[in-house]
């Protein structure tokens, strides 16, 4: 009894002498930062390295390999983000078109009055420019252009019956066709020349075709109200309203384009915004003779009426000869 109760003592006592594992591990550590006081040390893979910058990094159990995993996805999202689509697809003209109603009045009251020093791209546009208002103010104009010119002769018919009149639907594709290649064909040209000229002169900084095309659409439609203001049968009415609204489209084309050409020389231009306001001045007046000029009187045939000479004016018989 006295042998197993010193033995069962012997190992208590052995027990109590082995220091657990993390203990040692502590020593160890504890160690090593008093040899190396530089030294920094983590635990989690259960190594030291006696280095000068010690370094263990603790993870729990693979959150590091998930914070990849999220900046991987977070990359491939801005890549998607910053890839534009291909000027085939309706993706790229959509945005052309992502404007509200508010943006649109405000380019509108921009082209209606216009200032010197105000830029319309720059204070308007802000570099964002639309296709839905050119769009549809062209088609407004056209349609317009139309039914007021047909009005024009069922009013003058009303006034003058013998003026014939007959429905002319083909006015309203003459009108579309003449207005949207106005605001694309000129806008095209204008810009490759502004353009070319930038190679010459490096200060000349043109602006995109969008742009032009978008300034050319809000332009004109101070001629919508002005094209039903014509409806007015005065003639010298008419074309009051008709110089007024073609002073104010040409402004708002010329304040917007001299800020580009005012670096360049002046003969070039003068010779510049002169052709832009011609040509702006060709379109209202060929539109006002065009769809606004009454159909000419029909000459109507006098009736056949049996003219009767008086009994004096007749010649006198001539006596039959006598036959012998």
């Amino acid at each position: 009894m006295l042998l197993s109760g010193l033995s069962g003592a012997a190992q208590a006592q052995r027990v109590w002498a082995t220091p657990p594992e993390g203990a040692s591990e502590f020593e160890e550590a504890s160690n090593l930062l008093a040899e190396t006081p530089d030294a920094v040390t983590t635990s989690g893979s259960g190594q030291l390295t006696p280095q000068g910058h010690v370094a263990v990094a603790v993870d729990s159990g693979g959150s590091y390999g998930a914070e990849e995993e999220v900046e991987e996805s977070d990359k491939t999202a801005l890549l998607q983000e910053k890839q534009q689509p291909g000027f085939w697809t309706f993706g790229y003209y959509q945005s052309f078109f992502d404007v509200d109603t508010c943006q649109v009045l405000d380019r509108i009251k921009g082209s209606l009055l216009p200032r010197p020093g105000h830029n319309f791209v720059r204070h308007r546009l802000r570099n964002r420019p639309d296709l839905y208002g050119p769009f549809w103010i062209c088609a407004t104009l056209a349609f317009v252009l139309a039914v007021t010119g047909n009005l024009t002769l069922v009013l003058a018919q009303r006034r003058d019956p013998s003026i014939h009149y007959s429905p002319q639907f083909h006015k309203v594709t003459v009108a579309g066709v003449t207005i949207y290649c106005y605001v694309w064909l000129v806008p095209l040209a204008l810009w490759g020349f502004l353009r070319w000229r930038k190679r010459v002169r490096e200060r000349v900084g043109p602006y995109t075709f969008l742009e032009t095309v978008c300034v050319y659409g809000y332009s004109l439609f101070v001629f919508i109200p002005t094209v039903v203001l014509w409806l007015i049968p005065v003639p010298w009415l008419q074309w009051l309203f008709g110089a007024l609204a073609l002073a104010l489209s040409a402004a708002s084309l010329v304040f917007t384009l001299w800020p580009v050409v005012r670096e360049d020389t002046r003969l070039v231009a003068a010779v510049l915004l002169s052709t832009v306001v011609l040509l702006h001045a060709l379109l209202a007046t060929g539109c006002k003779f065009y769809f606004f000029q009454p159909l000419p009187l029909e000459p109507l045939a006098p009736p056949p009426q049996a003219t009767s000479l008086p009994l004096n004016l007749l010649p006198p018989p001539t006596p039959r000869s006598q036959v012998t």
